[in-house]
């Protein structure tokens, strides 16, 4: 009886963590869907002319189209400005002939 105890209060102390990480990520609000429809709507997806051999394309366009937006509106936001281009020499100059 002892090890069964002990055992359940283990596997307790295994799923504890576990459980208290399963839902991290929050379910969208209806507010939050609009705001994605009225942007996809604005990128040139109309569910109302939506036919089913284009469907998947379209919407996917749309979607891609608005993820391109979002990633230009964002920009650099790591402070770190953007890569370094160019080149550089160290050295002497070669002597005039």
């Amino acid at each position: 009886m002892k090890s069964l105890i002990k055992t359940v209060a283990l596997a307790v102390a295994f799923a504890a963590p576990l459980a208290s990480f399963a839902q991290t990520e929050q379910p969208l609000t209806r507010a939050e869907v609009k705001a994605q429809l009225k942007q996809i709507e604005q990128a040139g997806y109309n569910p109302a002319n939506a036919v089913d051999s284009n469907y998947p394309a379209d919407i996917q366009a749309a979607e891609a189209r608005v993820a391109a937006h979002n990633a230009m509106a964002q920009g650099d936001t790591t402070g770190y400005g953007s890569t370094a281009t160019g080149s550089s020499q160290t050295g002497t100059a070669a002597p005039a002939q």
